[in-house]
């Protein structure tokens, strides 16, 4: 029987609040820290949050709160699942209070589009920790299946053995089943890149073009984001699993997911403000697209999907140009190219 711990969540969206639920689920006390009084008052008062994943009953013993002074001090572990992008931001407003000598868990998956940095890396350059505090959740985990409590799986990554174990501790339930990994540079570079190809795929279906088209797309995009990871020294196997297929395959399979949700607006229209203005929840792809583009090429990696995807974003390629370019690409074996 794993020992019941408390634990901090900090964010109160979809994907904090889903977070929170499965902890609860595990068997621990929960605080969940958010800046929208509204949804706080109404996670405590009627357990439920119904601007972000409506029509779920929260756990009764999960608490809420804006204070992030009692946030934390409330847990013996961080989970961080705020958006990528603001990460940095938030962490400089919480530097002088923020706990350094308690378990960091990110469920971040993003490059920061200034610094090119990986999450853990904000956290650890902000912060001023160690990377052994650092874990990362991660994995085929759309918020919107994972709040029905239907059945999923995951990593949980660290340099750290004992982080790692931990995160299994706190994490595994009936329905969600965790994985140790020490692989952490891979499960954090294929969580980021795959939502630059869930993009492409979005893109080609707004396009009408169908499965085989969307194959290529995953399979190729695979083959680029193991390129990638593995010349920043990840497991090449990581990205075999769920952290890199897994992942995927949630995010270019399925309509809950905001890359491919964007990818699909963006090549019906032709136009990036159209998507934006559709998509108005945070898609972490577009963000990232560019600084993953500059991390593959700072390792001499080519990633032809990611590019075009990063020049559709960037106004300088239409979508269908994007899918002809595609067809363009180096017909050396498939293996190695």
């Amino acid at each position: 029987m794993v020992s019941m711990n408390k634990v901090t969540v900090l964010g109160a969206g979809a994907w904090g609040t889903t977070m929170a639920q499965v902890l609860c689920d595990a068997g621990h006390e929960v605080m969940v820290w958010g800046r929208n009084s509204v949804v706080v008052d109404e996670i405590n008062s009627s357990h439920r949050n119904s601007k972000f994943i409506p029509g779920v009953l929260l756990p009764e013993n999960l608490k809420a709160t804006t204070d992030i002074a009692e946030a934390f001090a409330f847990g013996s572990s961080i989970v961080i699942a705020i958006p990528a992008q603001s990460l940095r931001e938030n962490l400089m407003a919480w530097k002088e209070t923020f706990p350094r000598n308690l378990p960091v868990i990110s469920s971040l998956k993003g490059i920061e589009a200034e610094t090119h940095l990986r999450m853990t890396e904000v956290v650890t350059e902000v912060l001023g920790i160690s990377a052994s505090q650092m874990g990362l959740i991660t994995g085929p985990n759309l918020a919107g299946e994972l709040s029905l409590r239907q059945p999923a799986g995951a990593v949980a990554a660290s340099p750290s053995p004992a982080i790692s174990q931990l995160m299994v501790d706190l994490f595994t339930t009936p329905y969600f089943r965790v994985y140790p990994s020490n692989d952490l540079v891979g499960c954090e570079l294929a969580g980021s890149a795959k939502s630059v190809i869930g993009i492409a795929v979005g893109m080609a279906i707004g396009l009408e073009l169908g499965e085989n088209t969307q194959a290529m797309i995953i399979t190729r995009g695979l083959s680029e984001v193991a390129r990638f990871g593995n010349a920043y020294g990840a497991e090449p196997l990581t990205f075999l699993g769920l952290a890199g297929m897994g992942d995927l395959v949630a995010s270019c399979g399925s309509a809950l997911s905001r890359n491919r949700t964007f990818g699909e607006v963006l090549g019906r229209s032709g136009s990036m403000d159209v998507a934006r203005r559709d998509v108005a929840k945070t898609v972490e792809g577009v963000a990232s697209s560019r600084a993953i583009l500059e991390l593959a090429h700072r390792v001499g990696v080519e990633v032809p999907i990611i590019e075009t995807v990063a020049d559709v974003i960037a106004g300088t390629c239409t979508p269908a140009d994007a899918m002809d370019r595609l067809m363009t690409v180096s017909l050396r074996a498939e293996m190695f190219s």
